[in-house]
């Protein structure tokens, strides 16, 4: 009988294979399987595993300082990490604070966002406005502002009322036949600019959003002039913007920021993932020189914290990821090869007759599967065809992100690619033909 494992896994009744090592988009199973890592875990590994500049700077950093307390120091990483992200003010973000992960970046981003009221001496906006299918981290802020139904009815009665939700900017399942996309866009602003009034617009510290919505709806990019409505919506009535880039920012899309491609700029954002690319968990919240200016000339500090803030070894990984980015030129590579994954997917999926929706940007793509394609119907949720995506997918080597809840948080079901930003134009072939076979062994499982 194996000897029972003492790590608190995701599934309580199995545990998963053991990972040994890493090469490039490869991830190693102890059994010696090799297992094409078509998701980057959860969009995390942009530049693979086992890099060695990235090896070598963490090693570099360990011999000289693995941590220091920001109560007594800063460090050489963190303020070179600062630098590379914030310092030619992208967008006006001026500042970066460095934790964790990404569902600390959104419990940060809330509580600057609060602070920044109270001391420019409006402390009535306590309200944030979010929207439904999304996913905004699984700490209870976080978890509150969120909008994913399955992940948040649990906890529920433990969760802010300060937060509510208005419909996301989800054009396959909200766009109405009828409605143009301005339409849609229209619509959506009328509800959010209704939303401020239902609440008091001055009640309102931050509309909070995905660029593009990650695993909760599956690559959902937003219609054409969505974003620059709403803000302009929240520029209007004093309210802050906020947006939650931890798995569709740092380059998966094809520019640094998946806001650059919406002709507007955040006053708050959150990053993680593809930040330390996962060689150390390490996320930011990025923010603008107002908001920070404003509390450094009122009580002159974020009354906020954690043990690992700026940690100097996580800091020196991420710092190394993104020279590797810049220096061999990846953002270009991921919109080649993004649009290599569209095309390879289209002409997989497109006319599949359970594949409805091919959505996506760069190298985050998905596709939404469907019983029926005409009435955009999911499958029964009872059939788990995500899991059995999934378990099929890794029976071919292949590691893909399935997820349920697609359509409006208990139904639908969606597999999210995002590979690393090394990949070859060979690898993006291999990930769609064995995701092809994958999807339809599932579905013949079902007997679909």
């Amino acid at each position: 009988m194996a000897a029972k494992s003492r790590v608190l896994h995701r599934s309580l009744r199995e545990t998963p294979p053991k990972a040994v090592g890493g090469e490039g988009v490869w991830l190693i199973a102890e059994d010696g399987r090799r297992i094409l890592d078509a998701s980057g875990g959860a969009a995390v590994s942009c530049l693979g595993h086992q890099h060695p500049r990235v090896l070598e700077a963490m090693s570099r950093q360990a011999s000289k300082l693995a941590y220091a307390h920001t109560g007594f120091f800063s460090s050489e990483p963190a303020e070179a990490l600062a630098e590379k992200i914030v310092g030619d003010e992208p967008g006006g973000l001026a500042y970066a604070y460095f934790v964790s992960g990404g569902s600390e970046a959104i419990e940060a981003s809330i509580k600057l966002a609060r602070q920044y009221f109270i001391e420019s001496g409006q402390p009535q906006r306590q309200r944030f406005i979010a929207r439904r299918q999304s996913y905004h981290g699984n700490t209870l802020g976080a978890l509150a502002a969120g909008g994913n139904a399955w992940r948040r009815e649990p906890y529920a009665p433990l969760l802010s009322q300060a937060f509510s939700h208005v419909t996301p900017a989800f054009a396959y399942h909200e766009k109405h036949d009828s409605e143009s996309e301005a339409d849609f866009v229209a619509r959506l602003a009328a509800e959010l600019e209704a939303e401020f009034q239902r609440l008091g617009p001055d009640t309102v510290a931050a509309f909070i959003a995905e660029p593009v919505v990650g695993a909760t709806a599956g690559c959902v990019p937003a219609p054409e002039g969505y974003f620059r409505a709403v803000s302009e919506i929240c520029r209007r009535h004093g309210a802050l913007v906020i947006l939650d880039e931890v798995m569709c920012g740092m380059g998966r899309t094809g520019t640094r920021h998946a806001w650059e491609q919406e002709g507007i700029a955040p006053d708050i954002q959150a990053i993680a993932k593809g930040l330390g690319g996962g060689y150390q968990p390490i996320g930011a919240m990025l923010a603008s020189d107002r908001i920070i200016d404003t509390i450094r000339q009122g009580s002159g500090s974020f009354q906020h914290g954690h043990t690992y803030l700026a940690h100097p070894l996580a800091c020196a990984a991420a710092l190394e990821v993104q020279r590797v980015i810049d220096d061999e030129n990846l953002l270009e590579r991921v919109k080649d090869l993004g649009g290599q994954l569209e095309r390879r997917l289209t002409e997989r999926f497109g006319n599949h007759r359970h594949v409805g929706d091919i959505r996506g940007r760069g190298l985050f793509q998905a596709i939404e599967l469907v019983a029926d394609r005409a009435s955009r119907e999911p499958f029964d949720p009872a059939l788990k065809l995500n899991a059995r995506i999934k378990a099929a997918a890794f029976e071919r080597g292949l590691a893909c992100y399935p997820a349920g809840g697609t359509a409006d948080g208990r139904r639908g079901d969606h597999v999210l690619l995002a590979p690393p930003y090394i990949s070859t134009s060979e690898d993006i072939d291999m990930i769609v033909d064995r995701l092809g076979q994958a999807v339809d062994a599932a579905l013949k499982s079902i007997g679909h």
